[in-house]
C-alpha cells in the first residue's frame, strides 16, 4: 500500500536547524511532485515548499532563504532542510505527494517541529 513516512522532527532552539526526511513507497515516486505542508495548533495546513518531478523547487514567501527542499528519486526520499528556525515555525510538518496529471495525492502522518528556548 502507499506510504509516506516523515522523520526528523523535534525540539530546537530559535536560530537552530533541523532536517526533515520523508520516504515514499507503494507508488512511482519520480512521477510525483513532492511537497511539505505545515499546520500549527488551531491553524490551517499551509504549503511551505514543493519540488516538481524535474527537481525545480518552490517556497512560500515566509520561508524563502531559510528552508530548502530536495529529493533523491533513487531512494524515494524528499528532504526539508530548515535553518534559522523561529518560534513561528512550530507546527506539525506533513509530506505530500501529488501527481499533477492524475491529481492523485498522498499524505504522510506528520512530524512535530517545536522551536522554543
Amino acid at each position: 500500500q502507499v506510504q509516506l513516512v516523515e522523520s526528523g522532527g523535534g525540539l530546537v532552539q530559535p536560530g537552530g536547524s533541523l532536517r526533515l526526511s520523508c520516504v515514499g513507497s507503494g507508488f512511482v515516486f519520480n512521477l510525483y511532485s513532492m511537497r511539505w505542508f505545515r499546520q500549527a495548533p488551531g491553524g490551517q495546513r499551509d504549503l511551505v515548499a514543493g519540488i516538481n518531478r524535474h527537481g525545480t523547487p518552490s517556497y512560500a514567501d515566509n520561508v524563502k532563504g531559510r528552508l530548502s527542499i530536495s529529493r533523491d528519486d533513487a531512494k524515494n526520499m524528499v528532504y526539508l532542510q530548515m535553518d534559522s528556525l523561529r518560534p513561528e515555525d512550530t507546527a506539525v510538518y506533513f509530506c505530500n505527494a501529488l501527481n499533477v496529471i492524475t491529481e492523485r495525492e498522498y499524505w504522510g502522518q506528520g512530524t512535530q517541529v517545536t522551536v522554543s528556548s
